[in-house]
């Protein structure tokens, strides 16, 4: 993790980088700042290159969807930005390009993750993830 995507020290004394992917902790504001400007910088650039590859894509963008939706209670965008910001960590529990297994944890985030708070996705996210996906399967 760059230096700028975690906040300092003298902001948040006893900060850690695994403090970011922490369950119990993916709700702290500091937390939910940094899943969001890690989200807001890999995201995109990761969707577009995995989109044809990963059967969840489409979930993934209306989890994306969501979580910037003004609408979307702030506990539900906190657990969504920390599997998007999952999803998009350069390092995870299976690295992502091992053949047939790479994504599976991410899968397995993506899967507790609506659980938890899916209900919160709506229509109209879906609709926006599904062209979404469409038109990056069109480019590839």
């Amino acid at each position: 993790m760059s230096a700028d995507a975690k906040p300092s020290p003298d902001v948040n004394p006893g900060f850690k980088p695994d403090d970011v992917l922490d369950p119990k902790k993916a709700l702290v504001p500091a937390t939910v700042r940094v899943n969001e400007q890690r989200v807001e910088r890999g995201f995109w650039p990761k969707i577009r290159k995995v989109a044809a590859k990963v059967p969840f894509a489409g979930e993934a963008l209306a989890v994306w969807y969501c979580a910037r939706d003004e609408e979307t209670p702030l506990a539900a965008k906190g657990m969504m930005f920390a599997a998007l910001a999952y999803f998009v960590l350069p390092t995870d529990a299976v690295p992502d390009f091992i053949a047939g297994l790479g994504y599976t944890d991410d899968a397995a985030v993506f899967a507790a993750m609506l659980a938890l708070v899916g209900k919160n996705l709506k229509p109209r996210h879906r609709e926006a993830a599904r062209q979404a996906v469409n038109k990056i399967r069109a480019e590839a």
